[in-house]
Formats: structure tokens, C-alpha cells, sequence
């Protein structure tokens, strides 16, 4: 035991983060529990595009393993790390199912994604880009893409339809599927009202207990619980290279580039500021290696087949439960290792319980509203236009597009051409030139 702890005392420097190796491995355990939904979701979501959705668990949990050990080993730090909500959805809604393109043209974008995140990692580049993008936009980014993942959460439940003189209306909430959701749904707002850690867990455990017992969904059976991990050959090195010098392409690429830096350099800041990792001048010390294990994990994910991996602000969690070392990122890791192995498990989830977990997720995504000027105009119409076009057009991308490209225009307008970086006035041309190319071109 000695060997042991002297072994975790020196990787880690448990003593000078004042925690112990209990207190690490409970803290990952409680971010497990906190973000494990993802194991459900992910692989519901991108099965939509055709992708085996066996495949897509173990891909998505060996590329979190990957990113988290490199968290653990190289960063020190007590984040955790699995594929990205809001780019899961873009992957599946806007790219495959909106803009039609195959599955292998997605995770190409994600890879080229990752790849350029390494570069920017090395040089310094990402703050820089980071920088550039005004706050209200910012901000405006991710409640957009939280309404947008809240819209899918609601059409996937069957709470919301399809209505040919509304678009939209209500649907049928006695059916048992429409029950099940709004059983998920509740149970997850009130224990999360409670501050019950894991409560969006808890509640697709509870609707699909309740779903067994109606018959929405069925037991494999005792002997079926465990079994090895599903296959990743029909999802692995899936990579295609005919259409990366589009417009489509960059527009998708950067979509992923600018949302996995946003998510990333925002839940690291607030993880870290939480952790007391944040110095003295406000400078957090290990952002370039955790900013580098975010962007080897994406690589990895798209090699093995899944969407773009990032940081989780449920990291919060095991920091809240003491968290503070890289060992934090260890234990998470090795609770997804153990669900390799049950698969048959959570394939009995229905798609009710996951699609409440996305309309809780919308919610989480939302707050940063309150943080946007809505007195300037100019800062507050492309806000605007970022946030409702994500619903309204089904495509994040095009919330992005949108809001840059008014930004530019209305700063301009107004006088303000001073308020624009360079970077910016480039992205917005670049997205102008994207909607004009059928006419140009």
C-alpha cells in the first residue's frame, strides 16, 4: 500500500492539491454518474445517420478513454472528457440529415477539426481566434444550440410533431411513449432542482424501468446484460476525401472548430476557477495540455468513429466532490471502461428517456442569455439571429453564418467598424461568399 500511495503521491502531488487517492477516485465516480447519459445519447443520435450503433459505443468510450488519460497522465487535471452535445447534434441534424451528406463526410470534418485544433494548440493560435469572436456572440452560440438540442429532445420524444398549416403543434401526450418522456423529463428537473448528482442519469434509469413495465421497451434478458464490446469496423477509419476542398466542408469544419474551442476554453475556465487551478494573475497553468488532450481525443474519435470529442462541464461534479488531480480524470475513465461491457444494458433505453435528457441539457445551455447586452443593438441582433436561426433553420451552422455575417454588417452600419477584428471580417466574408457561391460560382 505504501508503494501505492507513494506511486499516486508522486504522478499526482496529492498532498500539495490537499486530497487523497478516496477523494479522487469517489470525485471521478461522481462525474461518471454525472455525465453518463452521453453513453446512451451518443450512439441514439448518430445511428440516425446510418452508423452502427453498437459501433459508436465503443468508439465514443475508447476515444473518451484515450482523451481522459491524457488528462490524467499528462495534464493533471480533473476533467473529464466524452463526445460533445450540441456537436453530436450538428453532426447528425445539420450535416447528415440536413445538408445530406454521408456519415464518413462528418467524422472527415471532425478529424480535420481535431487536426487543426492540435496545430492551433502548438502555436498559441486558439486563444487568438477565441479572442476574436465577440462575447454577446459567444453566449449567443450556446443558447442557440441549446434551444436547438431542446427542439430535438421534443420532437424525438413525440411531445412535439410535425403539422402540415403550423409546422409545429403538440402531439398526443396519452400515448405510453409520450408518457414516458414526460416521466423522464420530470424526474430529472425535480432531482436536479434537488441538486441530486446524476439526476439525468437517475431519470433514464427510472422512465426505462417504467418503459419495461409497458412494454415500450424490452429485457435482453439475465444472461445478456454483460457481453464484449460491439465492433467498431464498420465505423472505424470511415474517412472520405473527395469534397474537403468545398465550401460545405469549410463551413462544417469551422462550425466544429469554433463550437469545440468555445465549449472547451469556457468549461475549462469555470472547471478550473471552481478547482482553485486559477492563479493568482488569473492565469490557468495547464491550459495548453488540457487544450491538447481535448484536441488528441477528437482526432482519435473520428478515426474510431465518433463525433467530436471535448470537455465536459460536468467535470463540476467530481470537483465539487473534491476532485482536484489528474487521478479525478483516471477514475472517470475506468467507469467507462467497465460499460464496454454493457452494452446490451443500455441498448434497452428508449429513445424517450434520451430525448428528455436533451431537452435538460437545452435548459443547462441557456443561462448564458442573461450575460448579452440586449441595449446595443448592434450586439444584440446578431445575438438574436444566432440564437433563433439554430431552431428555426435546424442547422447550428447556419446560426453561426448568420450571426457573424449581422455582426459585421451592423457594426459597419453604425460606425463601429472599430468593434470588428480582422478575423472576424475574414469569417464573415468567408460565410458571405458560402450563401453567394451558386451565383458567383
Amino acid at each position: 500500500m505504501e508503494k501505492n500511495q507513494s506511486f499516486f503521491e508522486r504522478k499526482f502531488l496529492l498532498s500539495q492539491h490537499k486530497t487523497d487517492v478516496k477523494t479522487e477516485f469517489m470525485a471521478g465516480l461522481t462525474t461518471f454518474m454525472t455525465m453518463s447519459y452521453i453513453l446512451i445519447v451518443n450512439p441514439d443520435l448518430l445511428s440516425q445517420t446510418g452508423m452502427d450503433k453498437g459501433g459508436v459505443f465503443t468508439a465514443t468510450i475508447l476515444a473518451s478513454v484515450i482523451a481522459m488519460l491524457l488528462m490524467g497522465f499528462y495534464a493533471n487535471l480533473p476533467f473529464a472528457l466524452s463526445a460533445g452535445m450540441g456537436l453530436n447534434a450538428f453532426f447528425t441534424y445539420t450535416v447528415c440529415l440536413g445538408m445530406g451528406y454521408e456519415w464518413s463526410f462528418a467524422l472527415t470534418a471532425v478529424f480535420l477539426e481535431g487536426i487543426l485544433f492540435l496545430i492551433l494548440s502548438f502555436f498559441n493560435v486558439r486563444e487568438a481566434i477565441f479572442s476574436a469572436i465577440p462575447y454577446s456572440l459567444k453566449k449567443a452560440v450556446s443558447v442557440g444550440i441549446g434551444l436547438f438540442i431542446a427542439l430535438i429532445g421534443f420532437t424525438n420524444s413525440g411531445l412535439i410533431v410535425a403539422n402540415e398549416s403550423t409546422f409545429l403543434s403538440m402531439g398526443d401526450l396519452l400515448t405510453k411513449e409520450s408518457l414516458i418522456a414526460i416521466i423522464a423529463l420530470l424526474t430529472m428537473a425535480i432531482l436536479t432542482a434537488k441538486q441530486v448528482r446524476g439526476a439525468l442519469l437517475y431519470g433514464i434509469v427510472i422512465s426505462t424501468i417504467v418503459a419495461l413495465i409497458t412494454g415500450v421497451t424490452h429485457f435482453p434478458g439475465a444472461t445478456s446484460i454483460f457481453s464484449l464490446p460491439p465492433s467498431i469496423k464498420s465505423v472505424a477509419f470511415q474517412l472520405e476525401w473527395k469534397d474537403i476542398f468545398t465550401f460545405d466542408m469549410f463551413s462544417v469544419m469551422f462550425t466544429f472548430l469554433f463550437v469545440d474551442i468555445f465549449d472547451t476554453v469556457g468549461t475549462l475556465t469555470g472547471v478550473a476557477t471552481k478547482a482553485d487551478l486559477i492563479d493568482e494573475d488569473g492565469n490557468f497553468p495547464g491550459v495548453g495540455k488540457a487544450l491538447l488532450s481535448d484536441a488528441i481525443g477528437t482526432v482519435c474519435g473520428a478515426l474510431l468513429g465518433t463525433s467530436t470529442i471535448t470537455t465536459f462541464v460536468e467535470s463540476a461534479s467530481g470537483v465539487a466532490d473534491g476532485g482536484r488531480t489528474g487521478l479525478t480524470s483516471l477514475s472517470t475513465g475506468f467507469f467507462f471502461l467497465i460499460s464496454l461491457f454493457l452494452f446490451p444494458l443500455f441498448s434497452i433505453v428508449p429513445s424517450q428517456a434520451t430525448a428528455a435528457a436533451l431537452i435538460m441539457v437545452g435548459l443547462f445551455m441557456m443561462s448564458p442569455i442573461t450575460e448579452i447586452d440586449f441595449s446595443d443593438y448592434t450586439e444584440s441582433v446578431p445575438a438574436f439571429l444566432t440564437i433563433v436561426m439554430m431552431p428555426f433553420a435546424y442547422s447550428i451552422a447556419e446560426g453561426i453564418s448568420v450571426g457573424m455575417i449581422s455582426y459585421v454588417v451592423m457594426k459597419l452600419a453604425t460606425g463601429k467598424s472599430k468593434d470588428v477584428s480582422v478575423v472576424m471580417y475574414i469569417l464573415a466574408a468567408v460565410f458571405l461568399l458560402r450563401y453567394l457561391s451558386p451565383i458567383v460560382f
